[in-house]
């Protein structure tokens, strides 16, 4: 496994499975949780702090449903800080109220309120994660979601025999909230972290891990079994999920550490976990995987040119074949002039030359209820000034705009969207989540987007559906997605640094004319302002 970038607290999860004739049964049509948001001491590192959790574990739980289920998660906040919570990936159709980005979709849940997202799994199946949505709170509060297919409807690949969650995520010695701010006093980056972790643990090559390396036994053997994917290296940027099975039976260390192809600082360690197969002893010494190089960028091209969408009969991949819109964003890193950092300086982010600043109002509230001076809607739909995007780093001060600028886009419009990397500062990869909707990746390559010649290499017939993309390290992404899920949806970069520096955005897309086109009105227990 090889992780994105860091900076960012979770990077990814999928689902490890163990195919065999076992049954997954899920009685109800409702499912209920309670999520108590509060302090524990966790000690790892040979280093103790208290962290926030989910009902005092770090991960958090897990989710289970099934396709068509409601699920009721009541959130109390017994923590000194504000929370949301997002459940990424999920669509959550016509209900942005439920979707948790703080002052998007909702106010923060404050200390001592309490708040329930309500939602429907509609046509969703596979491996999702939950995680915190508001300051860098999901250095530590995330966990799994787990969508299994409806009663009677078969799984994509052989049904599994059980499942493991594998969450890879950031541990630091001090409170990250207190990093953060020193980092923003200097207007530089803050510390990298301390370690990488799997499902919370670092694993047994650092220091004080005797009890913190994650294992997990597996009580059935099988023999070079096949699933959705078999792979023994897996690239996965922040934010991203994906299903896997097994090997032959054995003992084998799982691995993970960062992929970074660009001249930045990174927390570059390795973090280790042990996947052990019942009637395996544990005098065997588990097997040491080979990972690429932490540079290695034509492994990384290659492995995401050969994603695919199943593109079956049961699974259609969709792919919008007309655009109705076409968008094209550039990404800028670079720094701004501020009288009250360090050399008078601050590093900064931008779409289109624009630094996004969040309301104090939600963004869907102000929308839903016609609330007048909370944002606009004239991002552009292209660069305001053209140029060579990824030549010669162009090291002057960015002069972005500030402001709470939103694309206005017509509901079951078809749009595509290319996502630019530019060199304004330094080139880099950057991961895309898009709140609200999956989209089909097209294509993507290295060097500025070519509109003339590009777009006849396309993948139009079973590109990958995902909900976070990633923009190559001096290249570009284009997706399609039609935008048939009316609201106000957040875009931002997964790397919880550059979404403090202003690397967002939000669409809103229109209601329809028709019956379920319309966004549903707002929960009475929303949070307030």
């Amino acid at each position: 496994m090889a992780m994105g970038k860091s900076f960012s607290s979770v990077s990814f999860i999928f689902l490890l499975y163990l195919l065999g004739s076992g049954s997954l049964h899920v009685d109800a049509a409702v499912k209920r949780y309670q999520f108590d948001i509060q302090v524990k001491n966790v000690s790892r590192l040979c280093h103790a702090k208290p962290i926030v959790t989910v009902n005092g574990m770090f991960p958090g739980p897990t989710i289970y449903a099934r396709e068509g289920d409601r699920v009721l998660i009541n959130v109390t906040n017994y923590a000194k800080y504000n929370m949301s919570i997002h459940w990424h990936g999920l669509k959550q159709f016509r209900n942005g109220w439920a979707d948790g980005p703080a002052y998007t979709t909702q106010c923060p849940i404050q200390s001592g309120r309490t708040y329930a997202y309500d939602f429907n799994v509609t046509g969703q199946r596979g491996t999702l994660w939950w995680h915190a949505h508001i300051f860098w709170l999901r250095a530590t509060v995330y966990g799994a979601i787990v969508i299994m297919p409806k009663q009677g409807t078969p799984f994509p690949f052989p049904q599994p025999y059980r499942e493991t969650n594998i969450i890879l995520g950031e541990w630091w010695n001090n409170d990250v909230e207190e990093i953060v701010k020193q980092g923003n006093k200097l207007g530089l980056p803050p510390n990298t972290s301390d370690a990488h972790t799997i499902n919370g643990k670092p694993g047994p090559l650092l220091p004080c891990s005797e009890k913190h390396t994650f294992a997990t036994r597996k009580d059935l053997s099988l023999e070079n079994h096949q699933c959705c994917t078999q792979r023994r290296t897996f690239l996965c940027g922040r934010g991203s999920l994906y299903d896997s099975a097994t090997q032959a039976p054995g003992r084998y260390f799982m691995a993970t550490k960062p992929f970074m192809d660009a001249p930045l600082t990174i927390d570059n360690k390795t973090a280790m976990a042990i996947l052990q197969y019942k009637g395996i002893p544990d005098t065997v010494l588990p097997i040491l995987p080979q990972l690429p190089l932490p540079n290695d960028t034509a492994f990384a091209l290659s492995y995401n040119a050969k994603l695919r969408s199943l593109n079956s009969p049961l699974y259609p991949a969709n792919v919008p074949l007309k655009v109705d819109r076409h968008l094209f964003y550039t990404i800028g890193l670079g720094i701004n002039q501020c009288a009250t950092c360090l050399n008078g300086t601050q590093l900064t982010a931008s779409l289109n030359n624009i630094t996004f600043v969040m309301p104090h109002t939600g963004l869907l509230q102000a929308h839903y209820f016609n609330i007048k001076g909370v944002f606009t809607t004239d991002f552009p739909d292209q660069p305001p000034k053209p140029f060579n995007y990824t030549g010669a780093p162009l090291t002057a001060n960015l002069g972005t705009t500030l402001g709470t600028r939103l694309s206005k886009i017509a509901f079951n419009s078809t749009v595509e969207l290319v996502l630019q990397d530019t060199n304004l500062l330094t080139v880099e990869s950057h991961p895309f989540h898009l709140h609200g909707y999956n989209f089909f990746v097209v294509g993507t390559g290295i060097g500025n987007f070519d509109p003339a010649n590009d777009p006849a290499k396309y993948n139009l017939i079973d590109p990958p559906e995902r909900n976070t993309v990633g923009v190559p390290t001096g290249g570009w992404t284009a997706i399609r997605l039609r935008a048939d899920n009316p609201g106000i949806w957040f875009m931002h970069c997964h790397l919880e640094l550059h979404t403090g520096w202003g690397l967002k955005t939000a669409i809103v897309v229109e209601n329809g004319n028709g019956p379920n086109q319309s966004i549903l009105p707002p929960p009475k227990d929303l949070p307030p302002c």
